[in-house]
Order: structure tokens, then C-alpha cells, then sequence
């Protein structure tokens, strides 16, 4: 979790605001020792918000997939560029009659700016603005505290 885990916390956190964790489970499938090469769990917000996140050491073909359900409709996010293929979004929207849904789809081949984004967002919490990923770090402890 504490690997690429903290990257799920963060996006989770950012469209549902603070979290609890309500489930976890952190299997070692494949790597000797005790560090975990999966962690699945489910978070919740205060409104009554859900998340499952799933992060995986053992998933050998590199894959991001975000899938965000609403009332009337889905976003799913796919790739990140590079070995995790290319950046689409997918947009689902639900028809009064139900049925299947209304799909549009954009593909992004353009270079990905967001680490840079993200790293300046460093930069300037380190200059005194917010930043937020001890929040995240805190949510990783308490599923390793809670941990047998």
C-alpha cells in the first residue's frame, strides 16, 4: 500500500474528501518476507461516500483503471501513458429509459504534465501553502495498525 497505494489514497481522497478505512486486507501472494504485495481495500467518506481501491505487486502487466459512479451516470479512466497504454476517458450516461448507456470516449497520446503538476504542488506546500498527502500517510498507518 505504502508503494503505489499512496497515489490511490490521494485521487480517492480528492473526489470524496477525508476517509475511514472500513475494510483492508494485505495478502503476500508472491513475495517472501513480510511486506505485502496487495492491498484491497474499501474506504468510506462522512457523507456515506465509498471507495474500493486495489493495488498489486503482482500484476505484471503494468494497468491503471478508475472507474467514478454517479446517479446518472459513470467515468472510467484508463492508462496513465507509457507501459500503463494510453490515456482514455469514458463516459457513460444513463438514459431515462435505462437500457444501455450513452458512451463517449476521448483518448489523451499527448505527454502526461501531471507529475511536474504534482511536484510544483510540492514545491510550493514546501513554501508554506497546504498540502495534503500526510493526511494519506496517516490513512496507511491505521491499516497497518490494525493489522494482526
Amino acid at each position: 500500500m505504502i508503494d503505489q497505494g499512496s497515489h490511490l489514497i490521494d485521487l480517492a481522497r480528492w473526489f470524496l474528501g477525508d476517509l475511514k478505512v472500513a475494510f483492508r486486507f494485505t495478502p503476500s501472494y508472491f513475495w517472501p518476507g513480510r511486506a505485502d504485495d496487495n492491498c484491497f481495500l474499501a474506504v468510506t467518506s462522512a457523507t456515506g461516500q465509498m471507495a474500493w481501491l486495489h493495488t498489486s505487486w503482482t500484476e505484471w502487466k503494468n494497468q491503471f483503471s478508475l472507474e467514478i459512479m454517479g446517479r446518472t451516470g459513470k467515468l472510467t479512466i484508463d492508462g496513465l501513458g507509457g507501459s500503463y497504454g494510453l490515456e482514455r476517458l469514458t463516459y457513460h450516461r444513463m438514459l431515462p429509459q435505462m437500457g444501455p448507456p450513452e458512451t463517449n470516449q476521448w483518448e489523451y497520446p499527448l505527454p502526461d504534465p501531471s507529475f511536474a503538476d504534482e511536484f510544483e504542488n510540492f514545491v510550493a506546500a514546501i513554501d508554506g501553502d497546504t498540502y495534503d498527502a500526510m493526511a494519506a500517510l496517516e490513512l496507511i498507518q491505521s491499516i497497518y495498525e490494525r493489522m494482526p
